[in-house]
């Protein structure tokens, strides 16, 4: 019985420093067996991201639940096709990638996005270059 319990522990441990990879993942998994809304785990990171793929019409919404002390992630996913045609992830914890304003380029001329963790919060690609800030670079979907 310890073993399970200590198994279930590292797979929260892992879930817990994934963050933005696992959820990218689980968006395109849920849109591609058409599931209406998937639950994940809060971070803010997390929340910033999804606020984005909001705006850019990726999924439909997102919201903040909290169940006793736990928070979660419900997002909404589009119905009527499939809004993420792919997806590539770029800085991983392994191997982290950072831009400069100058270099941000248009991901798959304009139809696309990356979006950019900055000293002034997670952004898109476009607003990173307008307000002249670089940083991490964490994935690029379209």
């Amino acid at each position: 019985m310890q073993n399970i319990k200590i198994f279930q522990f590292d797979i929260y441990i892992l879930h817990f420093f994934i963050m933005h990879y696992d959820l990218v993942v689980r968006i395109k998994n849920a849109e591609n067996s058409e599931k209406d809304s998937i639950i994940a785990n809060f971070s803010k990171v997390d929340f910033a991201i999804a606020k984005l793929l909001v705006e850019a019409g990726y999924i439909k919404d997102v919201q903040k639940r909290t169940v006793g002390k736990k928070n979660f992630l419900e997002i909404k996913l589009s119905r009527g096709g499939k809004a993420i045609s792919g997806f590539k992830i770029l800085s991983k914890p392994g191997r982290r990638i950072y831009v400069a304003s100058k270099d941000i380029r248009t991901i798959r001329q304009g139809y696309g996005m990356s979006v950019i963790s900055t000293s002034k919060g997670v952004m898109n690609n476009k607003e990173a270059r307008k307000q002249k800030i670089g940083g991490e670079h964490l994935f690029e979907i379209w």
